[in-house]
């Protein structure tokens, strides 16, 4: 099935694709503020800016659209 999603097309930052992998290497939020010395509430607004611009409702939705649009790959 191909992808409705274009990578180039859904613009995410580069602070956003990096709490993107660390939310998809399962680490918490305050595990994320850790790495990134950023706070819970900034990462907090980075996921949901995130969801929207994948058009994701929820978690498991705003992982699968970042595999669909190239953010995320296997391997």
């Amino acid at each position: 099935m191909e992808s409705q999603y274009h990578h180039h097309i859904i613009k995410l930052s580069t602070r956003e694709i990096e709490v993107l992998q660390l939310i998809v290497m399962e680490k918490t939020t305050s595990e994320i503020g850790e790495i990134l010395y950023i706070a819970p509430d900034t990462i907090k607004t980075h996921r949901k800016n995130i969801m929207q611009k994948l058009g994701a409702i929820n978690m498991a939705g705003m992982v699968r659209r970042a595999f669909e649009t190239g953010y995320l790959v296997l391997g």
